[in-house]
């Protein structure tokens, strides 16, 4: 699976990097390569640490190989039109979520009940446990009533991704896959729904010509934000 793949390597990389002796350099060549592993060339083109132990990075993103070209000029447009009329909102962590609609919100909260459910498959979810966790994720409340109200019906996740949109697929896996790594480990059944959501994201997309101009910037927030997983 994919974390178990990932994070190990990383976790090492992470190590060798705290005891080498070029360490700008080297943490320059190891986001190159971390963002490598999904496709994505990148340039870092800044790179500072502050004294409250932070590292601030800036990057040159060229399209990534599993985009099409017009999805990528699309992308480059709206940031482009945004960035000329300077009035940008503050980006949320919410906002893609804010964007769906209200069937795609339903969707979406049935998907992460199931990825909850998944990780409690032998005792009954237990509301008040689960909930401090997804408030971490950043989910305003009316999603979490929502998912709370799903949790109650048993799900099956080979419905839910029935004409799932890649878009809501690509979402929905980050968030699956800090819910599922809230007990440190991944099940199978975990495993299957990421690999579901995974499946999905995979497959194209049909472009909207009339989609919303903040809508590039918050995917590709959204998107870079939940590469690594929270836990």
């Amino acid at each position: 699976m994919l974390t178990q793949i990932v994070r190990p390597m990383v976790r090492t990389q992470v190590r060798l990097l705290a005891n080498c002796h070029s360490t700008r350099l080297t943490l320059i060549h190891t986001i190159a390569k971390w963002l490598g592993f999904l496709g994505v060339k990148a340039e870092v083109t800044e790179l500072d640490a502050s004294l409250d132990k932070k590292i601030s990075i800036s990057l040159t993103v060229e399209k990534p190989e599993s985009c099409e070209n017009q999805d990528w000029q699309k992308i480059v447009d709206g940031v482009k039109q945004e960035e000329n009329q300077n009035n940008s909102p503050e980006l949320t962590i919410t906002e893609p979520i804010q964007n769906m609609t209200t069937k795609q919100q339903g969707k979406l909260q049935r998907l992460i009940a199931y990825v909850i459910q998944a990780g409690e498959p032998d005792r009954e979810v237990k509301w008040e446990e689960i909930y401090p966790n997804l408030q971490q994720l950043g989910l305003d409340e009316k999603i979490l009533q929502g998912i709370r109200s799903a949790i109650r019906i048993p799900q099956s996740i080979d419905l839910l991704v029935e004409e799932l949109e890649p878009d809501v697929a690509a979402i929905a896996l980050p968030l699956a896959m800090n819910i599922a790594l809230f007990d440190r480990r991944v099940n199978s059944s975990e495993d299957y729904a990421l690999s579901s959501l995974l499946q999905v994201m995979k497959q194209p997309t049909t472009v909207d010509k009339n989609v919303h101009k903040k809508t590039f910037k918050h995917k590709l927030y959204w998107l870079l934000t939940s590469v690594i997983p929270r836990y």
